[in-house]
């Protein structure tokens, strides 16, 4: 396991050597048998991350991010550089705040991950210089069905994609020269890439396109044959401006890659989980999860889709975490709401095996997207986001090690409040919600109220197959039992709290009695638990 591990420092290593990028590995992501790892510093990373708001991406706004990180325990910082303030008067490159970014960072022991916001944000064009939003001749809208510009900038345009491309490497070719240490660690070319209200652009380029046959790497990738409309049917307008769209990211995130080939990804705004989208109704070319493939055949530069969860209902989130993690495919949750309730979900994620995770709105600007987060940032909104984070920033490199390696599962408490469960190799895991730390629920002799938290929509899990019997542990709110999955004479024959140092499990104390009688209860202090499980004769 080390070895292997070993091997893939060496050679992220070598790799930055060829590349001139400085004496330390570039970050990079691996994937062996379906698992994945962002290799961070030579080693498996997790990114325990917290998106600022859009507009926090200037030097005056960045003492109202580092308290707010600090104060949930993260790690990374996502956080928009934008096209506007890259490069106000064309030709003319302004990259200060970078450099203040990437000091502070430092400063601070926080890592960065970049979103360029360019062409596209939030399917917009707001964040592209004045000369750009002005000139629509030389950087032409799409065109509706019936003739009129729409609010988005065509990706069938070469000048647009030139200019963006060149303010793009700009920003890359700074960190090449300015960030030895990799303090930047992934890269977001666009943001939510898309049109909503308009499936494609219908300008006489646009139907002239639309009518040639599908390009041969799409059939080929696909299976299907014919135009757009043969190939995709109902959902021909839409996958063609899929392609197109993926295509122009896969060209701007190849040519900031030759200047430093960091991981870059692409953020879906979302459809409903489990339908395929009206394409009027959805930001059609964007990276959901019904057309990854169009995505994976077209830009084979970006090395991962991910989805921007905004949906509070559990069910609908676990489908989106279940279709995102495949393995052409590592999950990452680059933003979701910052609300209490979506905190759970964090254990679903990285139970998945999840790269990285990062609510949005994260700094203390101001500024709420409710309803879609949180009212406020208070005490209570905070320390749901805290908790696990402390937990798994304890043992952040050891956990994401595990994960690429070896099996993991994660749950968050269901609306319903439903008990859940797996089996991972012979033993059974189960997690129920809404307990004391003490008793049984079933028990009619001794009374008491239910929790305070019975109700509540918080509580989750994510356990890490270490060997055959043993497991690594974490959670909140939850009441996790072990047992043998076939019935037969199992038994948890220990429990121990405690944390790793320099990769080995250091034991701080056994739990037994009151704290294994009645399951192990995780509540609200941020425990790392190995469990062994065995048979008795």
């Amino acid at each position: 396991m080390i070895g292997r591990w070993s091997r893939l420092a060496l050679a992220a290593a070598l790799g930055a050597m060829a590349t001139g990028a400085g004496a330390e590995p570039l970050p990079r992501l691996v994937t062996n048998k379906g698992r994945h790892a962002l290799l961070v510093d030579g080693a498996p990373f997790l990114m325990l991350g917290a998106q600022v708001n859009n507009s926090s991406n200037y030097a005056a706004a960045l003492p109202q991010v580092w308290p707010v990180l600090d104060r949930i325990h993260a790690n990374t910082v996502e956080i928009p550089i934008a096209w506007e303030q890259v490069e106000p008067r064309e030709g003319q490159f302004d990259l200060s705040f970078l450099q203040t970014l990437l000091d502070q960072a430092r400063a601070h022991d926080k890592r960065v991950v970049l979103l360029w916001f360019g062409t596209w944000k939030n399917t917009n064009l707001s964040y592209t210089p004045d000369w750009v939003k002005l000139d629509n001749r030389r950087f032409p809208r799409m065109k509706t069905r019936d003739g009129k510009d729409h609010g988005v900038l065509t990706p069938l345009s070469r000048t647009t994609l030139e200019a963006d491309r060149r303010a793009f490497v700009k920003v890359m070719e700074y960190l090449r020269d300015h960030d030895p240490q990799h303090t930047v660690l992934m890269v977001q070319p666009e943001n939510e890439t898309g049109s909503y209200r308009n499936p494609r652009d219908y300008s006489a380029e646009g139907n002239r396109l639309f009518a040639q046959a599908i390009p041969a790497a799409l059939a080929k990738s696909t299976g299907k044959r014919g135009t757009w409309s043969q190939a995709f049917g109902a959902q021909a307008d839409r996958a063609f401006n899929t392609w197109y769209v993926a295509s122009y990211v896969n060209a701007i995130a190849e040519a900031g890659k030759r200047a430093k080939p960091l991981p870059m990804y692409v953020n879906a705004a979302l459809a409903g989980p489990s339908n395929v989208p009206d394409p009027d109704g959805v930001a059609s070319g964007g990276p959901q999860q019904d057309v990854l493939d169009i995505w994976k055949a077209a830009a084979p530069s970006i090395d991962l889709a991910a989805p921007d969860i905004y949906d509070r209902k559990s069910a609908n989130v676990i489908q989106y975490l279940d279709k995102y993690a495949r393995p052409d495919n590592a999950l990452m949750v680059p933003e979701i709401g910052n609300a209490r309730e979506f905190a759970r979900f964090f254990y679903a994620a990285v139970g998945r095996g999840a790269i990285g995770y990062a609510p949005f709105g994260m700094d203390a600007t101001g500024y709420f997207n409710f309803p879609l987060g949180a009212k406020a940032l208070d005490e209570a909104t905070l320390d749901a986001i805290a908790l696990p984070y402390a937990a798994m920033g304890s043992i952040m490199r050891d956990w994401a090690r595990l994960a690429a390696e070896r099996p993991t599962w994660g749950a968050a408490k269901p609306d319903d409040g439903a008990a859940v469960s797996t089996t991972l190799g012979a033993w059974k895991i189960a997690a129920t919600w809404g307990e004391w730390q003490f008793g049984m629920r079933e028990w009619t002799w001794l009374k008491a109220a239910p929790a305070p938290w019975a109700d509540e929509p918080v509580g989750g899990v994510a356990v890490a197959q270490i060997s055959d019997d043993e497991f690594l542990l974490v959670g909140d709110h939850a009441r996790v039992t072990f047992s043998a999955a076939d019935g037969a004479k199992g038994m948890v024959v220990r429990v121990e709290e405690g944390s790793f140092r320099d990769g080995r499990w250091v034991m701080s104390r056994v739990w037994n009695g009151d704290q294994t009688d009645y399951g192990l209860n995780l509540v609200d202090k941020p425990q790392v638990l190995k469990v062994t499980m065995g048979r008795y004769r």
